[in-house]
C-alpha cells in the first residue's frame, strides 16, 4: 500500500497497472496509461520523487480517490 506521498515513477506505474491501466505508451512529450476511454499522461522520468501535490492532480484526473490509493 503506497502512501499518499512523494513516490518514484517507476512505483507510480507500477500502481497504476494494478488498478488495470496499460502502459506506458509513447506519445508527444509525455507517456500515457489508458484505461477504457480514459487516457493519463505521466511524469516524464527525473531524478526527484513525483511530488505529493503532482501525485493528487494525477489521481484526480484518472478518478482515484486517496482511499482507493492506499488500498492498493
Amino acid at each position: 500500500m503506497p502512501a499518499f506521498g512523494p513516490i518514484n515513477r517507476e512505483k507510480l506505474i507500477r500502481c497504476m497497472k494494478e488498478l488495470e491501466f496499460v502502459g506506458p505508451f509513447i506519445g508527444g512529450k509525455h507517456q500515457y496509461m489508458i484505461k477504457g476511454q480514459m487516457k493519463l499522461f505521466i511524469p516524464n522520468p527525473h531524478k526527484s520523487d513525483i511530488s505529493r501535490a503532482l501525485l493528487g492532480r494525477i489521481l484526480q484526473q484518472a478518478g482515484i480517490t486517496k482511499d482507493q490509493w492506499e488500498k492498493i
